[in-house]
């Protein structure tokens, strides 16, 4: 009668022991950013992470603020208020499904390929190698991809936000005929600079996840109980990637809860 008890506190402690382990692992990395010799690291990462997603994130936004005009216009329709089309779209887009979608997309793209690297650098012996060296494998390795996605991340939102207004300028007045005046003056006149901030913060915290949880499962991948070798690699690069999705939308909730 007791097993099914003891496995709940047995996953327990196993997660709040990974929980405390990657706060220890950001920490630690944090502390590293500001060593020398790092900024060109870091703008290696920024044009890993952030340059080379800006096309998939212009393409996702665009096809976002298209599906959301359209949407948002039938609906709005029914009750008369299509002129509000660009208040929804731009306050929808800012607010939420910017960096949520955003952090989404790049923990897809790059996360996998930073949990993946890292890992196959941990089981080939390369950290192995770097320690022998006398190379902080986390101030090589580790913190400049966490600057690079606290940079990257909010000017991947900001862009995604713009090309997701355009997208549903797109659908909504040029293809079901809203009035271009009226969707610009909405967007204009609804925002506030808090929204901005609010989404910005949002992006920085996505960030930090993804970053962590990225390097952690590829950093670690050695210790997994479940798989050793190229198997593990594979295992924590799709933990890595499942883990930061439900960790980016619980703390979308989180944080939205608080700067409401």
């Amino acid at each position: 009668m007791s097993r099914p008890f003891s496995f709940i506190g047995r996953a327990t402690i196993r997660w709040i022991d990974h929980l405390g382990a990657s706060a220890v692992f950001l920490i630690l990395a944090l502390l590293k950013i500001l060593r020398p010799k790092q900024l060109s690291k870091i703008f290696q990462q920024i044009y890993y992470i952030g340059a080379r997603s800006m096309m998939i994130i212009m393409l996702v936004s665009l096809f976002t603020g298209m599906v959301l005009g359209l949407q948002s216009y039938y609906a709005l329709v029914k009750f008369g208020a299509q002129g509000a089309l660009g208040t929804l779209v731009a306050l929808t887009l800012v607010r939420e499904l910017g960096p949520v979608l955003t952090a989404i997309m790049i923990a897809a793209r790059a996360g996998s390929a930073i949990s993946a690297e890292i890992g196959i650098q941990r089981i080939s012996e390369q950290i192995d190698a770097l320690e022998t060296m006398r190379i902080d494998p986390l101030r090589y390795l580790i913190s400049p991809r966490i600057a690079a996605a606290i940079i990257s991340f909010p000017l991947l939102t900001a862009l995604f936000d713009l090309i997701g207004i355009v997208g549903g300028y797109i659908s909504g007045v040029l293809l079901l005929g809203a009035n271009a005046g009226t969707y610009f003056y909405r967007v204009q006149a609804s925002m506030e600079m808090k929204d901005v901030t609010d989404g910005f913060i949002k992006a920085i915290v996505f960030a930090f996840i993804v970053s962590t949880v990225c390097c952690y499962q590829g950093y670690f991948a050695h210790m997994r109980t479940d798989s050793h070798g190229a198997k593990a690699v594979g295992l924590a690069t799709t933990s890595a990637v499942v883990l930061s999705c439900v960790l980016i939308l619980v703390s979308d909730y989180v944080v939205t809860s608080f700067l409401m």
